[in-house]
């Protein structure tokens, strides 16, 4: 019998933790977080605190996607097995009251070398009625910048224009009418510090040329309707209807069309200033008025700003800037593209800035 390593409850720092995906990309991600060789790959995604088994059909046999934490004696463990060694201090019992050892939350840093296939996630009702899930798939993005590729600036298709219904998406999708589909939704520029939510039930895919933040619930469920990825690589049915069959998938969709301008006042979140000092700002990126599923928060630290804890845990990754994270009387060093689980027994941190340009922080905390 393996002994239970010693653990001191601390902001734990997340090991990277890169996952396959049927898009290319990865160069810009690679380059934030300062990497040596910079290139787009199939491995696309940084996964964040994650307790979530990423579902890839073909790649079953390969277990992928479950964050670990290097520990001080040299070894290392997943967030998830931690989670279940000290469950009240790292959730909080409020939280396990709702969701037991789940963390309800994941959270993804993405680069898109190339447009993501047109998808759709699922929502709870269909979730728990298809996949047996309490959690379907709700996300948010937030932009943190891109580069241009093959002359086009990043963009996202999001949500059917007007006119679309669920006969004329059904025989796009039979006759892969692939430029018929990406008629069919809106094609919007994005720049960084945008904000959207995209609730399930929206179809919707990235576009080539973005780098941005998802929070989302902890699931894997995305139905696509392109059975061939824009760089080529065909798909098995099982990749794009998740085990459900084509027919099923359909239904998943929220045949909504609406007009730009109304997509846009939906979806599209303007942040909100939560308090300014002299010491730095708070923004509420996405907050409980937008969805009760998550909320993300920004910190703009010019000197040093405290965060309470609240009784809840937060994912944090620092986006740009170096300086430190402290609690109960001590500290350690943070710089770009770190990531952090920052326990819910932590009552308090406190982020300080080191350097000239401000130090910028994303906290990630799950459903209330």
């Amino acid at each position: 019998m393996t002994a239970e390593p010693n653990v001191q409850i601390e902001p734990f720092k997340l090991s990277r933790n890169r996952v396959w995906r049927t898009y290319a990309g990865g160069e810009f991600l690679e380059r934030w977080q300062g990497g040596g060789s910079p290139a787009d790959s199939s491995f696309p995604e940084e996964w964040v605190a994650s307790t979530v088994i990423a579902s890839n059909a073909g790649r079953e046999d390969i277990v992928e996607g479950l964050s670990e934490i290097a520990l001080k004696d040299g070894s290392s463990i997943t967030l998830k097995d931690l989670i279940a060694m000290h469950p009240a201090e790292l959730l909080g019992p409020e939280h396990m009251a709702q969701y037991g050892q789940e963390t309800a939350l994941l959270v993804k840093v993405l680069d898109a070398g190339e447009r993501l296939t047109i998808q759709v996630h699922p929502d709870r009702e269909f979730a728990q009625s298809a996949f047996q899930s309490r959690f379907g798939k709700t996300e948010a993005w937030y932009i943190l910048g891109g580069r241009t590729i093959d002359g086009e600036e990043p963009y996202v298709l999001f949500g059917f224009k007007p006119g679309v219904t669920r006969e004329i998406w059904q025989a796009l999708f039979d006759k892969q009418d692939i430029d018929g589909m990406r008629d069919a939704l809106h094609k919007i520029p994005v720049r960084a510090g945008d904000v959207f939510l995209v609730e399930g039930g929206v179809p919707h895919a990235i576009g080539s040329g973005c780098f941005l933040i998802e929070i989302q619930e902890p699931t894997d469920y995305t139905l696509r309707v392109e059975r061939t990825t824009p760089r080529g690589l065909v798909l098995a049915d099982k990749a794009c209807h998740q085990g459900l069959g084509f027919e099923k998938m359909m239904e998943c969709f929220h045949y909504e069309a609406l007009d730009e301008q109304e997509t846009l006042r939906r979806w599209k979140k303007e942040p909100a200033l939560v308090r300014h000092t002299e010491a730095g700002s708070e923004y509420a990126l996405i907050s409980k008025s937008h969805t009760d599923r998550f909320s993300m928060r920004l910190l703009d630290i010019h000197t040093e700003l405290a965060v309470d804890g609240g009784g809840t845990f937060a994912i944090a990754i620092v986006v740009s800037g170096s300086g430190s994270v402290g609690w109960q009387g001590q500290e350690r060093e943070i710089g770009q593209a770190d990531e952090f689980f920052i326990p819910a027994a932590l009552k308090k941190t406190v982020w300080k800035n080191s350097g000239e340009a401000p130090l910028n922080v994303i906290l990630c905390y799950p459903p209330e």
